[in-house]
């Protein structure tokens, strides 16, 4: 059995491979390395998959049955017609970054009700301003509308109802979840929005999810709430993102991804007072090559052994 392999975790996996298992190993550019690719059953795509590279990789290795992507989206897969033509099963890397977003999550969370952006000013200022606590909000009871309970989703739950707050969630099916006081269908999240404190988005990208949160949503949101993207930059309108900001529609934001990245420096976002900006790396942790390798070898015995994949995307919903 041959597979295409990423050098990005050779030292991780070339070690732990069966031994009668051939590799040949694909740079960040698709140049393979160390062997013929024409009779490779699996490839293990790199990170940041370009179309050019997915399509060389494609036409090298006519014969591939398996292709697994280390992100959690599939988005940029899914839109080449290339991979579509083919009858490659599809599995992500879903799970394997839920507990760093999921930790970055909360922290916007803290920030926002504890202050601390107003804290480093007084520092900075050297001014000792006590009567700043007195702004300070607390996480028990206050309502957070999770909008996508999968597993990044469930994993933010975990850690919000350890605060003790009230957790919401949406999902394509709405049964019960743990952690999750309430969960609503896929559609029925626009009902429940002017009830939620803290709104995160953790859906992924499809053609149904493009623009979903729009000036209706945000305009039904509190004043008061606080709105969290950790999912994809073009799940959201911007332009009604940035009205409600300027506008005070909401309170605030954290945003960990946009529909242009990197985010032009002329975007109006840089200079918004109540947003926190991060370079889409809520998912970074010195875990995550660990936990990916784990799942692709766990996926490989499943393979080898004729068992069901985890992580199997299905191509019509996207996910």
């Amino acid at each position: 059995m041959k597979l295409i392999l990423p050098i990005d975790v050779i030292d991780l996996l070339k070690p732990r491979l069966p031994a009668d298992v051939e590799a040949v190993w694909a740079d960040a550019d698709g140049n393979l390395k160390g062997g013929d690719a024409s009779d490779a059953e699996i490839y293990f795509n790199g990170f940041y998959l370009k179309q050019s590279v997915l399509h060389r990789v494609l036409e090298a290795a006519p014969n591939l049955r398996w292709q697994h992507t280390p992100s959690a989206g599939v988005d940029h897969i899914l839109k080449s017609t290339k991979f579509l033509e083919r009858q490659i099963i599809l599995t992500n890397s879903a799970g394997v970054y839920a507990i760093p977003i999921a930790e970055f999550v909360m922290m916007l969370i803290l920030n926002r009700a504890k202050q601390f952006p107003a804290l480093r000013t007084r520092q900075a200022q050297r001014h000792w301003h006590q009567e700043i606590g007195f702004t300070f909000q607390e996480l028990v009871d206050a309502t957070l509308l999770i909008i996508g309970a999968g597993s990044i989703g469930q994993a933010i739950a975990d850690r919000a109802s350890a605060f003790g707050m009230r957790v919401w969630g949406s999902r394509s099916r709405p049964d019960p979840l743990p952690a999750f006081e309430r969960v609503v269908g896929r559609d029925e999240w626009r009902s429940v929005l002017p009830e939620a404190d803290y709104v995160v988005v953790a859906t992924p990208l499809t053609t149904d999810t493009i623009g979903m949160i729009d000036e209706a949503a945000f305009r039904s949101m509190r004043s008061t709430a606080y709105f969290i993207n950790i999912a994809r930059g073009a799940v959201v309108n911007e332009p009604a993102l940035l009205t409600a900001l300027k506008e005070g529609w909401i309170a605030g934001a954290g945003l960990d991804t946009f529909s242009t990245e990197p985010l032009p420096a002329e975007s109006s976002f840089w200079s918004l007072p109540n947003v926190v900006i991060s370079p889409h790396c809520s998912g970074f942790s010195p875990q995550n090559d660990r936990r990916l390798v784990e799942l692709f070898l766990d996926n490989l015995t499943r393979y080898r052994q004729g068992q069901p994949l985890k992580n199997v995307v299905d191509r019509q919903v996207g996910y």
